[in-house]
């Protein structure tokens, strides 16, 4: 199976579709929309999973939905001019691919169409998760905003404040000013079990408030598609599969159980279409509710590293290339083989090895790089974890305590970060022979754009031409950050596009 959607996974598309084509989907869809009922506004349970009742499946179904149903929202994505236009290139692609393998000319693509300013540029779905207006949705659906508006499910409309995002678990948090609001309580998203019953709930396609059942078809999923865009440093993926209807617009929405209670976040399908064909991913709500908890708490994800490159035995092909690569004579099986370590490594302080397969964190199974990456990815610097191995066929447990990517084990705020790390960008030097061809008296090049950073919002990505900050040249990284260390206020960003066209644009320094 999993070999199976390794080869899919250039089909493999994020839940939200581009901003073009969400406006017209909403302006064909919007006389069906559906009114809010206040009376359904009850507060979810606290059990964390409830087992089926086979006769009363619909009984089930219409409690869950009444639950979850006001506690959904619609989120709409508007951007600026420039930053649309980078973004929604990058959300077409990935929508619409190339299923014919390189042959894509055989299929006709929809016109592109810039949204009006008015208009959003992409639409989505986010989960009320306090009744003080904390909202949890996807990093993709508010990745390039510089307006996010909120509709709730009795049409309400307010203006959110993004407080944080994570890339490399998609997930991002919201903020509106209201009290009082229905909420969904998380649930233990590791007692699920594949075969239980779960609803979606969303706005696919502009059809707000949409309620779909399934099952859970399988648990620790990793397909693929963080890392693959480019915008996850260092992605987790241990998905749980559904195959609940989820088509675009449902990303950010609610996997819940029969209780209403919420096991996931939905963020992706995999399709050769890019509509629903049985596959859809969500988010475990563990992992969910840490990103979350971070955020709000520290201002940034707080995430621990085990420190150790790594190969996933259970991918035969991957066993097989390494083995060519390496000429070496690994065997395929369960578990995750280290093939080497990063500085600063934890778990080589801890006495791990090169060869060592890890089998257990904390005595719960590792049979492939998914598991270790939630196992790992869902602890905080400076926290220790048992992590079982073999070692020539002996079973070996030693006790590592994570750091993180700087070989700190303490956590950071907001406050900690560096200059770059803060507006979400790095920046390399251009060359003099660059400069001379095109007529410029200085510039860097924007690298590793972080979605909904700062530098984002104005509308910069990977390798547009930063020529001037606060009307000072820059030429480096350093003449960035000893510009806007310590600086407060707002920041006048002059830059050059992909096209070579010229702009200034703001931000507020966080």
């Amino acid at each position: 199976m999993k070999s199976t959607l390794k080869k899919l996974l250039p089909f493999a598309v994020v839940g939200v579709i581009s901003g073009a084509t969400t406006v017209g989907t909403i302006q064909y869809f919007g006389h069906d929309s559906n009114n809010g009922d206040q009376s359904y506004f009850t507060k979810a349970s606290n059990v964390s999973f409830a087992g089926m009742n086979s006769s009363a499946v619909g009984d089930d179904f219409v409690k869950a939905a009444k639950t979850t149903v006001p506690a959904v929202v619609t989120i709409k994505n508007y951007q600026s001019r420039t930053s649309s236009r980078a973004s929604e290139q990058d959300l077409f692609d990935f929508f619409f691919g190339d299923p014919f393998g390189g042959r894509g000319q055989q299929r006709q693509q929809p016109q592109r169409q810039q949204a009006p300013d008015n208009m959003p540029s992409g639409m989505g779905s986010g989960v009320i998760i306090s009744p003080d207006g904390y909202i949890i949705s996807n990093n993709h659906v508010v990745a390039g905003a510089n307006k996010l508006e909120v509709v709730l499910s009795n049409k309400k409309s307010y203006i959110a404040t993004l407080v944080g995002t994570d890339p490399n678990t998609d997930i991002s948090l919201l903020k509106i000013e209201e009290k009082g609001l229905p909420y969904l309580n998380f649930a233990n998203s590791d007692n699920i079990e594949v075969g239980q019953w779960v609803l979606a709930v969303g706005n696919p396609l502009g059809l707000n408030s949409t309620v779909t059942a399934g099952i859970v078809s399988a648990k620790g999923r990793g397909i693929g598609i963080l890392g693959s865009q480019g915008k996850a440093a260092n992605p987790i993926e241990s998905f749980i599969q559904t195959d609940a209807a989820i088509n675009p617009g449902n990303s950010g929405g609610a996997l819940v159980n029969t209780n209403g209670d919420l096991i996931g976040i939905n963020s992706a399908i995999q399709s050769t279409t890019g509509y629903y064909q049985g596959y859809g991913f969500a988010v475990p709500a563990n992992l969910a509710r840490k990103i979350v908890e971070d955020i709000k708490k520290f201002g940034i994800v707080q995430r621990g590293f085990l420190g150790v490159q790594s190969l996933d035995l259970s991918n035969d092909m991957q066993v097989a290339a390494y083995n060519k690569e390496k000429k070496a004579n690994v065997k395929a099986g369960s578990g995750v083989y280290v093939t080497g370590f990063g500085d600063n490594s934890g778990a080589e302080d801890a006495g791990l090895k090169v060869g060592d397969v890890i089998t257990k964190i904390d005595n719960t199974a590792v049979t492939d790089f998914a598991d270790l990456s939630i196992a790992i990815g869902s602890k905080r610097p400076g926290d220790r974890v048992a992590v079982t191995y073999l070692r020539n066929g002996k079973e070996n447990t030693a006790t590592v305590t994570l750091k993180d990517q700087k070989g700190g084990t303490s956590t950071r705020t907001k406050a900690d970060l560096s200059v770059t790390e803060k507006i979400g960008a790095e920046f390399e030097p251009l060359s003099e022979r660059f400069k001379t061809d095109y007529g410029l008296n200085s510039g860097v090049v924007a690298k590793n754009v972080s979605e909904g950073s700062e530098i984002a919002k104005i509308g910069i990505v990977d390798n547009y031409i930063v020529i001037e900050i606060n009307g000072k040249p820059v030429n480096s990284q350093k003449d960035v950050e000893k510009i806007l260390d310590k600086y407060s206020g707002n920041v006048s960003v002059k830059f050059v596009d992909a096209y070579g066209q010229i702009y200034t644009r703001g931000f507020k320094m966080p």
